[in-house]
């Protein structure tokens, strides 16, 4: 069936302001700031910038206004080819706004955030109509309604979702959690999720007959994921001079997307994904490392 968009993105879009320091300040004291820049973020926008990036046709869908945020957002992600059709402008609304510190000694970072005046999609916003017009749906746990009304709509249109749950979200997205038909976590919203607390026994308790594949994904350690209720599998991160992890998640949820919207099987998705979580490690901030689909198949043929 021909479909208007092969990955769809309703969650957040943030704006980054990057500052990068030497290592991570100590109350009460002075420390100097190495670099600074500013960058689309969010787990859902940022994914998707990964799916377009991926050769694939994305969209995003958000409640924006008019203000400097809001139309930095739109034409950041207009830039790497995502439509912003589905976008409402709103007076008033605008999208998350960070500070992001970056460690560069470690390329650890901590977010500091607002959500001041953010506004999500309501459930009769979200129409039959608009999920229907793609082939794989990408959504976060932070617009809890929203994702309810999608994932019906997506569920009876026997279209995938992709679940992208932070553990900020959790308790408030476990509903989420369990009807996600894929679904990729982190370490710690694993080990919420199913209170087990090794990563190959917490996929084994996320996963089930009716989920094409669950994840966990565990930064420098690698991630491990089963099809279905089948065996769990690892596989090793990728081997990279690691600059700034801000991002790397949100990449391997919109990577995977990417890679099952193209009809890739979940095993080769999966090592789409932790590749193209592991360049986007390698440069500043959440987006300028994100790998194209030649680089991201050099790799794999590589790895052999």
């Amino acid at each position: 069936m021909n479909k208007r968009w092969d990955v769809l993105g309703i969650g957040v879009v943030a704006v980054d302001d990057l500052l990068f320091v030497e290592r991570f300040p100590q109350p009460d004291t002075k420390n100097p700031i190495l670099a600074q820049g500013r960058q689309g973020g969010g787990p859902t926008a940022t994914g998707l910038v990964a799916a377009a990036r991926l050769g694939v046709r994305a969209a995003y869908c958000a409640i924006l206004g008019d203000d400097e945020l809001s139309r930095f957002s739109i034409a950041e992600l207009e830039r790497e080819g995502v439509d912003c059709a589905a976008v409402v402008r709103r007076a008033g609304a605008r999208p998350h706004y960070a500070h992001v510190i970056v460690e560069r000694t470690t390329g650890v970072r901590t977010i500091l955030y607002s959500s001041d005046g953010v506004i999500n999609p309501t459930a009769a916003e979200i129409t039959a109509e608009l999920v229907s017009s793609c082939r794989v749906l990408l959504m976060d746990g932070y617009v809890v309604e929203t994702a309810f009304c999608a994932v019906e709509l997506a569920q009876a249109a026997g279209i995938p979702i992709v679940a992208d749950v932070e553990i900020g979200a959790w308790p408030a997205a476990a509903e989420l959690v369990r009807r996600a038909n894929h679904l990729i976590v982190s370490l710690e919203l694993g080990q919420q999720a199913s209170g087990e607390r090794e990563p190959a026994a917490m996929v084994a308790a996320l996963s089930h007959a009716d989920r094409p594949c669950c994840a966990v994904t565990a930064g420098e350690r690698g991630c491990w994921y089963a099809e279905r209720d089948g065996p769990v599998h690892h596989v090793p991160a990728l081997v990279v001079p690691v600059v700034d992890t801000t991002g790397c998640g949100d990449v391997f949820h919109g990577a995977y997307a990417a890679a099952i919207a193209r009809g890739e099987p979940a095993a080769r998705a999966i090592a789409i994904a932790n590749v193209a979580a592991g360049l986007k490690a390698t440069q500043p901030g959440g987006r300028a490392g994100i790998p194209n689909w030649e680089t991201v198949e050099q790799v794999l043929a590589d790895q052999g």
